[in-house]
Protein backbone atom coordinates (compact mmCIF):
# COMPACT_ATOMS: atom_id res chain seq x y z
CA UNK A 1 0.00 0.00 0.00
CA UNK A 2 2.61 2.55 1.08
CA UNK A 3 5.70 1.29 -0.74
CA UNK A 4 6.79 3.96 -3.23
CA UNK A 5 4.23 6.49 -1.97
CA UNK A 6 5.39 10.04 -1.33
CA UNK A 7 3.80 11.74 1.67
CA UNK A 8 4.19 15.23 3.08
CA UNK A 9 3.64 15.33 6.85
CA UNK A 10 2.97 18.83 8.11
CA UNK A 11 3.32 19.39 11.86
CA UNK A 12 2.02 22.57 13.49
CA UNK A 13 2.59 24.00 16.94
CA UNK A 14 0.39 22.03 19.30
CA UNK A 15 1.28 19.77 22.20
CA UNK A 16 -0.12 16.82 20.23
CA UNK A 17 2.81 17.00 17.81
CA UNK A 18 4.59 14.36 19.88
CA UNK A 19 2.09 11.89 18.37
CA UNK A 20 3.28 12.89 14.92
CA UNK A 21 6.57 11.15 15.63
CA UNK A 22 4.75 7.83 15.96
CA UNK A 23 2.69 8.56 12.85
CA UNK A 24 5.89 9.25 10.94
CA UNK A 25 7.38 5.98 12.16
CA UNK A 26 4.30 4.03 11.05
CA UNK A 27 4.43 5.60 7.59
CA UNK A 28 8.13 4.97 7.06
CA UNK A 29 7.95 1.43 8.42
CA UNK A 30 5.21 0.76 5.87
CA UNK A 31 7.48 1.90 3.04
CA UNK A 32 6.39 5.50 2.43
CA UNK A 33 8.87 8.26 1.66
CA UNK A 34 7.94 11.08 4.00
CA UNK A 35 8.97 14.73 3.80
CA UNK A 36 8.30 16.53 7.07
CA UNK A 37 7.44 20.22 7.28
CA UNK A 38 7.62 21.77 10.74
CA UNK A 39 6.13 25.15 11.48
CA UNK A 40 8.05 27.46 13.79
CA UNK A 41 5.67 26.56 16.63
CA UNK A 42 6.06 22.82 16.07
CA UNK A 43 9.84 23.11 16.31
CA UNK A 44 9.37 24.56 19.83
CA UNK A 45 7.75 21.29 20.93
CA UNK A 46 9.82 18.68 19.04
CA UNK A 47 13.15 19.51 17.47
CA UNK A 48 13.72 18.89 13.73
CA UNK A 49 16.45 16.34 14.48
CA UNK A 50 13.82 13.94 15.88
CA UNK A 51 11.83 13.95 12.64
CA UNK A 52 14.99 13.75 10.55
CA UNK A 53 16.10 10.65 12.44
CA UNK A 54 12.70 8.99 12.03
CA UNK A 55 12.27 9.84 8.33
CA UNK A 56 15.87 9.54 7.22
CA UNK A 57 15.34 12.77 5.27
CA UNK A 58 16.10 16.44 5.79
CA UNK A 59 13.26 18.31 7.52
CA UNK A 60 11.74 21.46 6.01
CA UNK A 61 11.23 24.36 8.40
CA UNK A 62 11.14 27.56 6.38
CA UNK A 63 10.27 29.16 3.05
CA UNK A 64 13.72 30.66 3.14
CA UNK A 65 15.89 27.54 3.41
CA UNK A 66 18.93 27.84 1.19
CA UNK A 67 18.57 25.90 -2.07
CA UNK A 68 14.84 25.34 -1.54
CA UNK A 69 13.32 28.38 -3.27
CA UNK A 70 10.66 26.25 -5.01
CA UNK A 71 10.20 23.65 -2.30
CA UNK A 72 6.59 24.68 -1.67
CA UNK A 73 5.72 23.93 -5.32
CA UNK A 74 7.58 20.63 -5.57
CA UNK A 75 6.24 19.36 -2.24
CA UNK A 76 2.69 20.37 -3.17
CA UNK A 77 2.75 18.78 -6.61
CA UNK A 78 4.83 15.63 -6.09
CA UNK A 79 3.19 14.16 -2.98
CA UNK A 80 0.54 11.47 -3.20
CA UNK A 81 -0.93 12.80 0.05
CA UNK A 82 -0.42 15.72 2.43
CA UNK A 83 -1.23 15.08 6.09
CA UNK A 84 -1.28 17.87 8.67
CA UNK A 85 -1.21 16.45 12.20
CA UNK A 86 -1.77 18.26 14.42
CA UNK A 87 -3.61 21.08 12.68
CA UNK A 88 -4.03 23.92 15.17
CA UNK A 89 -6.86 26.45 15.20
CA UNK A 90 -4.47 29.18 14.05
CA UNK A 91 -3.18 27.12 11.15
CA UNK A 92 -6.68 26.10 10.07
CA UNK A 93 -7.78 29.74 10.09
CA UNK A 94 -4.81 30.85 7.98
CA UNK A 95 -5.27 28.09 5.40
CA UNK A 96 -9.03 28.66 5.19
CA UNK A 97 -8.39 32.27 4.24
CA UNK A 98 -5.70 31.55 1.68
CA UNK A 99 -2.67 32.73 3.60
CA UNK A 100 0.74 31.45 2.57
CA UNK A 101 3.12 33.10 5.02
CA UNK A 102 5.09 29.99 5.91
CA UNK A 103 6.18 26.88 4.04
CA UNK A 104 3.35 24.58 5.12
CA UNK A 105 0.54 27.03 4.34
CA UNK A 106 2.20 27.81 0.98
CA UNK A 107 2.27 24.08 0.16
CA UNK A 108 -1.45 23.77 0.86
CA UNK A 109 -2.28 26.83 -1.23
CA UNK A 110 -0.42 25.27 -4.17
CA UNK A 111 -1.84 21.80 -3.54
CA UNK A 112 -4.40 20.25 -5.92
CA UNK A 113 -4.28 16.65 -4.62
CA UNK A 114 -5.73 15.09 -1.45
CA UNK A 115 -5.12 16.72 1.93
CA UNK A 116 -5.95 15.19 5.32
CA UNK A 117 -6.17 17.44 8.37
CA UNK A 118 -6.12 16.17 11.97
CA UNK A 119 -7.37 19.12 14.06
CA UNK A 120 -6.12 19.36 17.65
CA UNK A 121 -6.77 22.16 20.12
CA UNK A 122 -8.54 23.13 23.32
CA UNK A 123 -12.16 21.99 23.22
CA UNK A 124 -13.52 25.55 23.53
CA UNK A 125 -11.33 26.67 20.62
CA UNK A 126 -12.62 23.80 18.49
CA UNK A 127 -16.24 24.60 19.34
CA UNK A 128 -15.80 28.31 18.65
CA UNK A 129 -17.88 29.53 15.66
CA UNK A 130 -14.85 30.89 13.74
CA UNK A 131 -13.12 27.49 13.92
CA UNK A 132 -16.24 25.63 12.83
CA UNK A 133 -16.73 28.07 9.95
CA UNK A 134 -13.12 27.64 8.85
CA UNK A 135 -13.39 23.85 8.95
CA UNK A 136 -16.63 23.96 6.94
CA UNK A 137 -14.93 26.15 4.35
CA UNK A 138 -12.03 23.70 4.01
CA UNK A 139 -14.40 20.73 3.68
CA UNK A 140 -16.17 22.54 0.85
CA UNK A 141 -12.78 22.83 -0.87
CA UNK A 142 -12.23 19.08 -0.62
CA UNK A 143 -10.03 18.83 2.47
CA UNK A 144 -10.58 15.60 4.43
CA UNK A 145 -10.74 15.62 8.23
CA UNK A 146 -10.04 13.07 10.93
CA UNK A 147 -11.13 13.91 14.47
CA UNK A 148 -10.76 15.56 16.82
CA UNK A 149 -11.84 13.15 19.52
CA UNK A 150 -13.05 13.37 23.10
CA UNK A 151 -10.40 12.67 25.68
CA UNK A 152 -7.86 14.22 28.04
CA UNK A 153 -6.29 17.49 26.87
CA UNK A 154 -3.06 19.10 28.03
CA UNK A 155 -5.00 21.22 30.50
CA UNK A 156 -7.00 18.30 31.89
CA UNK A 157 -10.07 16.10 31.25
CA UNK A 158 -12.64 17.14 28.67
CA UNK A 159 -16.01 15.85 27.54
CA UNK A 160 -15.93 17.69 24.21
CA UNK A 161 -13.92 17.13 21.00
CA UNK A 162 -10.47 18.65 20.83
CA UNK A 163 -7.95 15.85 21.29
CA UNK A 164 -6.04 14.81 18.17
CA UNK A 165 -6.95 11.38 16.80
CA UNK A 166 -4.49 8.62 17.52
CA UNK A 167 -1.82 7.96 14.87
CA UNK A 168 -3.28 4.58 13.86
CA UNK A 169 -6.68 6.19 13.27
CA UNK A 170 -5.06 8.91 11.16
CA UNK A 171 -3.23 6.22 9.21
CA UNK A 172 -6.51 4.45 8.35
CA UNK A 173 -8.00 7.74 7.12
CA UNK A 174 -4.86 8.34 5.06
CA UNK A 175 -5.27 4.93 3.41
CA UNK A 176 -8.88 5.79 2.57
CA UNK A 177 -7.75 9.03 0.93
CA UNK A 178 -5.38 7.10 -1.33
CA UNK A 179 -7.55 4.07 -2.03
CA UNK A 180 -11.00 5.57 -2.59
CA UNK A 181 -11.98 4.67 -6.13
CA UNK A 182 -14.83 3.27 -8.18
CA UNK A 183 -16.66 0.96 -8.07
CA UNK A 184 -16.85 0.72 -4.25
CA UNK A 185 -16.55 4.46 -3.56
CA UNK A 186 -19.84 5.71 -2.17
CA UNK A 187 -21.49 2.26 -2.23
CA UNK A 188 -23.37 1.19 0.88
CA UNK A 189 -22.06 -2.18 2.09
CA UNK A 190 -23.80 -4.30 4.69
CA UNK A 191 -21.41 -6.84 6.18
CA UNK A 192 -22.12 -9.40 8.88
CA UNK A 193 -19.43 -11.03 11.00
CA UNK A 194 -18.81 -13.34 13.93
CA UNK A 195 -20.90 -16.02 15.60
CA UNK A 196 -24.24 -15.79 17.31
CA UNK A 197 -25.09 -17.23 20.70
CA UNK A 198 -28.24 -19.07 21.77
CA UNK A 199 -28.90 -19.33 25.49
CA UNK A 200 -29.31 -22.66 27.28
CA UNK A 201 -29.70 -20.84 30.59
CA UNK A 202 -28.46 -17.46 31.91
CA UNK A 203 -24.87 -18.79 31.87
CA UNK A 204 -24.51 -21.46 29.17
CA UNK A 205 -24.83 -21.01 25.41
CA UNK A 206 -24.86 -22.82 22.08
CA UNK A 207 -22.46 -21.16 19.62
CA UNK A 208 -19.63 -21.91 17.18
CA UNK A 209 -15.94 -21.18 16.74
CA UNK A 210 -16.24 -18.13 14.47
CA UNK A 211 -14.05 -15.22 15.61
CA UNK A 212 -15.32 -12.52 13.25
CA UNK A 213 -11.81 -11.91 11.89
CA UNK A 214 -12.77 -12.31 8.23
CA UNK A 215 -15.79 -10.04 8.42
CA UNK A 216 -13.90 -7.35 10.32
CA UNK A 217 -11.04 -7.40 7.78
CA UNK A 218 -13.56 -7.10 4.95
CA UNK A 219 -15.29 -4.17 6.62
CA UNK A 220 -12.04 -2.27 7.17
CA UNK A 221 -10.74 -2.92 3.66
CA UNK A 222 -14.04 -1.89 2.07
CA UNK A 223 -14.02 1.38 4.04
CA UNK A 224 -10.45 1.99 2.91
CA UNK A 225 -11.74 1.74 -0.67
CA UNK A 226 -14.29 4.47 -0.06
CA UNK A 227 -17.42 2.48 0.75
CA UNK A 228 -19.93 3.37 3.45
CA UNK A 229 -19.86 0.28 5.62
CA UNK A 230 -22.28 -1.02 8.21
CA UNK A 231 -20.94 -4.01 10.13
CA UNK A 232 -23.39 -6.15 12.09
CA UNK A 233 -21.36 -8.31 14.42
CA UNK A 234 -22.05 -11.13 16.78
CA UNK A 235 -19.84 -11.46 19.88
CA UNK A 236 -16.23 -10.88 18.85
CA UNK A 237 -13.02 -9.71 20.47
CA UNK A 238 -11.86 -7.97 17.29
CA UNK A 239 -11.05 -4.25 17.38
CA UNK A 240 -13.84 -2.21 15.75
CA UNK A 241 -12.79 -1.10 12.26
CA UNK A 242 -12.02 2.60 11.86
CA UNK A 243 -14.74 4.58 10.09
CA UNK A 244 -17.20 1.68 10.05
CA UNK A 245 -20.67 1.82 11.63
CA UNK A 246 -20.71 -1.11 14.03
CA UNK A 247 -23.89 -2.74 15.36
CA UNK A 248 -23.55 -5.57 17.85
CA UNK A 249 -26.02 -8.45 18.18
CA UNK A 250 -26.16 -11.61 20.25
CA UNK A 251 -28.63 -14.12 18.83
CA UNK A 252 -29.47 -15.30 15.33
CA UNK A 253 -32.89 -13.64 15.61
CA UNK A 254 -31.24 -10.33 16.51
CA UNK A 255 -28.91 -10.71 13.53
CA UNK A 256 -31.83 -11.44 11.21
CA UNK A 257 -33.77 -8.41 12.46
CA UNK A 258 -30.74 -6.16 12.03
CA UNK A 259 -30.19 -7.40 8.48
CA UNK A 260 -33.88 -6.88 7.67
CA UNK A 261 -33.68 -3.28 8.87
CA UNK A 262 -30.48 -2.41 7.00
CA UNK A 263 -30.93 -4.41 3.80
CA UNK A 264 -33.34 -2.13 1.86
CA UNK A 265 -30.77 0.70 1.67
CA UNK A 266 -27.68 -1.45 1.00
CA UNK A 267 -26.00 -1.80 -2.39
CA UNK A 268 -23.97 -4.87 -1.41
CA UNK A 269 -24.67 -7.60 1.14
CA UNK A 270 -21.74 -9.65 2.46
CA UNK A 271 -22.89 -12.42 4.80
CA UNK A 272 -19.60 -13.34 6.46
CA UNK A 273 -21.22 -14.12 9.82
CA UNK A 274 -21.58 -17.66 11.09
CA UNK A 275 -24.99 -17.71 12.79
CA UNK A 276 -25.70 -20.60 15.14
CA UNK A 277 -27.65 -23.17 13.14
CA UNK A 278 -29.52 -24.46 16.19
CA UNK A 279 -30.96 -23.07 19.40
CA UNK A 280 -32.46 -24.78 22.45
CA UNK A 281 -36.21 -25.29 22.20
CA UNK A 282 -36.44 -24.01 25.76
CA UNK A 283 -34.21 -21.68 27.77
CA UNK A 284 -33.99 -22.27 31.50
CA UNK A 285 -34.64 -19.32 33.82
CA UNK A 286 -31.84 -20.31 36.18
CA UNK A 287 -28.50 -22.07 36.00
CA UNK A 288 -28.90 -25.83 36.18
CA UNK A 289 -26.50 -27.26 38.79
CA UNK A 290 -24.05 -29.93 37.70
CA UNK A 291 -25.21 -32.07 40.61
CA UNK A 292 -28.54 -32.51 38.81
CA UNK A 293 -26.81 -35.07 36.58
CA UNK A 294 -26.88 -35.55 32.83
CA UNK A 295 -28.41 -32.97 30.56
CA UNK A 296 -30.15 -33.57 27.25
CA UNK A 297 -30.90 -30.61 24.99
CA UNK A 298 -33.68 -30.49 22.45
CA UNK A 299 -32.50 -28.19 19.65
CA UNK A 300 -34.43 -26.56 16.83
CA UNK A 301 -33.03 -24.92 13.67
CA UNK A 302 -32.61 -21.17 13.59
CA UNK A 303 -33.73 -19.02 10.67
CA UNK A 304 -31.86 -19.10 7.35
CA UNK A 305 -31.16 -15.36 7.13
CA UNK A 306 -30.14 -15.29 3.46
CA UNK A 307 -33.32 -17.13 2.49
CA UNK A 308 -35.69 -15.26 4.79
CA UNK A 309 -34.48 -11.81 3.67
CA UNK A 310 -34.16 -12.56 -0.04
CA UNK A 311 -37.29 -10.57 -0.94
CA UNK A 312 -35.80 -7.45 0.69
CA UNK A 313 -32.83 -7.27 -1.67
CA UNK A 314 -33.21 -4.29 -3.96
CA UNK A 315 -32.79 -4.77 -7.73
CA UNK A 316 -29.16 -4.89 -8.79
CA UNK A 317 -27.85 -5.66 -5.31
CA UNK A 318 -24.65 -7.72 -5.21
CA UNK A 319 -25.02 -10.55 -2.69
CA UNK A 320 -22.03 -12.43 -1.32
CA UNK A 321 -22.28 -15.51 0.88
CA UNK A 322 -19.78 -17.63 2.79
CA UNK A 323 -19.64 -21.39 3.19
CA UNK A 324 -17.39 -23.01 5.77
CA UNK A 325 -17.45 -26.72 5.03
CA UNK A 326 -15.71 -29.90 6.12
CA UNK A 327 -14.93 -31.76 2.92
CA UNK A 328 -16.17 -31.41 -0.68
CA UNK A 329 -16.32 -27.64 -0.11
CA UNK A 330 -16.52 -26.51 -3.75
CA UNK A 331 -19.48 -28.70 -4.65
CA UNK A 332 -21.33 -27.70 -1.50
CA UNK A 333 -20.52 -24.07 -2.21
CA UNK A 334 -22.00 -24.17 -5.72
CA UNK A 335 -25.16 -25.79 -4.37
CA UNK A 336 -25.53 -23.10 -1.70
CA UNK A 337 -24.86 -20.31 -4.21
CA UNK A 338 -27.70 -21.47 -6.45
CA UNK A 339 -30.12 -22.28 -3.63
CA UNK A 340 -29.75 -18.88 -1.98
CA UNK A 341 -29.61 -16.76 -5.11
CA UNK A 342 -26.09 -15.40 -4.56
CA UNK A 343 -23.78 -13.62 -6.98
CA UNK A 344 -20.62 -14.89 -5.28
CA UNK A 345 -19.83 -17.32 -2.54
CA UNK A 346 -16.57 -17.62 -0.62
CA UNK A 347 -15.84 -21.24 0.28
CA UNK A 348 -13.25 -22.73 2.57
CA UNK A 349 -12.63 -25.99 4.38
CA UNK A 350 -12.41 -25.95 8.17
CA UNK A 351 -10.28 -29.09 8.10
CA UNK A 352 -7.52 -27.46 6.03
CA UNK A 353 -4.52 -26.36 8.15
CA UNK A 354 -4.29 -22.57 8.55
CA UNK A 355 -7.80 -21.91 7.24
CA UNK A 356 -11.21 -21.45 8.81
CA UNK A 357 -12.16 -20.15 12.24
CA UNK A 358 -10.01 -18.77 15.07
CA UNK A 359 -6.86 -18.27 12.96
CA UNK A 360 -5.37 -15.18 11.31
CA UNK A 361 -4.95 -16.86 7.91
CA UNK A 362 -7.29 -18.35 5.36
CA UNK A 363 -7.37 -20.11 2.00
CA UNK A 364 -10.57 -19.67 0.06
CA UNK A 365 -12.17 -20.37 -3.28
CA UNK A 366 -14.48 -17.72 -4.71
CA UNK A 367 -17.30 -19.11 -6.82
CA UNK A 368 -19.34 -16.90 -9.18
CA UNK A 369 -22.88 -17.32 -10.41
CA UNK A 370 -21.65 -17.38 -14.02
CA UNK A 371 -19.43 -20.39 -13.27
CA UNK A 372 -16.14 -18.51 -12.85
CA UNK A 373 -13.86 -19.57 -10.01
CA UNK A 374 -10.89 -17.97 -8.25
CA UNK A 375 -8.60 -19.83 -5.89
CA UNK A 376 -6.98 -17.61 -3.25
CA UNK A 377 -3.88 -19.24 -1.72
CA UNK A 378 -3.20 -19.31 2.00
CA UNK A 379 -2.60 -15.77 3.25
CA UNK A 380 -3.42 -13.55 6.19
CA UNK A 381 -7.08 -12.61 6.34
CA UNK A 382 -6.42 -8.95 5.54
CA UNK A 383 -4.95 -10.00 2.18
CA UNK A 384 -7.75 -12.50 1.61
CA UNK A 385 -10.24 -9.69 2.25
CA UNK A 386 -8.58 -7.60 -0.47
CA UNK A 387 -8.87 -10.52 -2.91
CA UNK A 388 -12.55 -10.96 -2.08
CA UNK A 389 -13.19 -7.24 -2.63
CA UNK A 390 -11.35 -7.42 -5.97
CA UNK A 391 -13.72 -10.23 -6.98
CA UNK A 392 -16.73 -8.21 -5.86
CA UNK A 393 -15.58 -5.14 -7.76
CA UNK A 394 -15.29 -7.23 -10.92
CA UNK A 395 -19.04 -7.85 -10.71
CA UNK A 396 -20.14 -4.31 -9.82
CA UNK A 397 -21.33 -2.05 -12.61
Amino acid sequence: MWVGRQVVLGVTGGIACYKSCYLLRRLTDAGARVDVILTQGAAEFVRPATFEALSGRAVFTSLWQSGQALAHIHLAQDADLVIVAPATANFIARVAHGMADDLLSAVLLARTGPVLLAPAMNDAMFAAPPTQANLALLRQRGFAMVGPEIGPLAEGPSERPGRMSEPDTILHHAIRQLRTRPPLAGRRLLITAGPTREAIDPVRIVTNRSSGKMGYRLAQAAWHRGAEVRLISGPSGETPPVGVELQRVETTMELENAVRTALPTADVLVMAAAPADYRPQQTADGKRPREAGGLMLALEPTSDILASTRSLRKPGMLTVGFALETGNATAKGYEKLKRKGLDLIVVNDELEPGAGAEVDTNRVTILFRDGDQRDIPLANKADVAEAILDAMESRLG
